[in-house]
């Protein structure tokens, strides 16, 4: 259940989907050649559950994104959605990126109404956006236009754009990367605060091991594959604890953090009492799909939690 402070909505968002990626490969044609991005990618996302894809620059975070809601097409393997195949752009995604992307020449009440479902209802889309403007912290300023209102205003406008179409699977490339420090650790919590009152599938691209670690349920860890050209997932690593998470040291967390790191070709420099900590992206490792990693049974999938 959400927690107290949780805003709610009056409309039903669609249920969260679940997602299972199968055996994605991504190439891109190059003159004279070809550019592996991707390989052998299987992961199963459970509804409701928030995943972050972490990886170093050109990982393939991105292209991963972009194969589960339609945008780009593996060049071998499929994405199903709630047991469907992805086909195209499909409609029970939506994208926020890491810029706003308004239109300048609307107002943002006007730009959250673009993403609504084609054929809605006038008064019904009307209170529908209201009501996420209200739920992102806009309220007040649906009436004015991009360029009178802040980087992060804009951004929340996105957010809620973005959920005007009450998305099961709600994928977001980088969306608090371009915003200043203390911005961005209030937009973690409204994303968290999102997602409890309406609860999606959500998929994360970030470069921010904190902010993955804070986010997610599961953090997904790309490195370049052991069979060939290209990428894979590396990792996957279960977040103890329940959300909202303390932002202060936690030694489960820590630890992670340390993992999380090195696994990305970042030394720690921590030291324990067997002298410094050195952890390979092997000793992270997990078969299988990608489904469970670690015992999961200590923390829920799903709305945020009460602190």
């Amino acid at each position: 259940m959400p927690s107290p402070s949780a805003p709610t909505t009056s409309v039903a968002s669609a249920a969260a989907h679940p997602v299972a990626i199968r055996d994605v490969a991504r190439e891109f044609a190059l003159a004279g050649g070809s550019l592996p991005v991707l390989r052998d990618v299987d992961l199963d996302i459970e509804p409701g559950e928030i995943v972050v894809l972490l990886g170093t620059s050109g990982s393939g975070k991105s292209t991963l994104l972009r194969q589960v809601c339609g945008l780009d097409v593996p060049s071998s393997g499929h994405v199903l959605i709630d047991g469907t195949p992805v086909r195209g752009v499909d409609p029970r995604c939506a994208v926020a990126f890491q810029e706003p992307r308004l239109l300048a020449w609307r107002s943002l009440s006007q730009n959250v109404a673009l993403g609504l479902p084609r054929g809605t209802d006038k008064q019904d889309g009307a209170a529908r956006v209201a009501e996420l403007l209200e739920l992102v912290g806009l309220a007040e300023f649906g009436g004015h236009r991009p360029k009178q209102v802040s980087g992060g205003m804009a951004q929340r406008a996105a957010l809620a754009r973005a959920l005007a179409r009450s998305p099961g699977v709600l994928l977001l490339d980088e969306p608090f990367g371009a915003l200043d420090a203390l911005t961005r650790l209030r937009m973690q919590d409204l994303l968290l605060d999102i997602h409890a009152a309406e609860p999606s599938t959500v998929v994360l691209v970030t470069h921010d091991v904190d902010e993955a670690l804070y986010l997610a349920d599961r953090i997904v860890l790309l490195a370049a594959s052991p069979s060939g050209p290209g990428n894979t997932i590396g990792s996957v690593r279960t977040v103890p604890g329940q959300r909202p998470r303390d932002r202060a040291f936690d030694p489960q967390i820590a630890r992670l953090r340390i993992e999380l790191l090195e696994g990305l070709g970042v030394p720690s420099h921590h030291e324990d009492d067997h002298g410094p900590t050195t952890t390979t992206r092997n000793d992270v490792h997990r078969s299988t799909r990608h489904r469970n990693d670690d015992d999961r049974t200590d923390r829920p999938v799903g709305p945020r939690s009460s602190s």
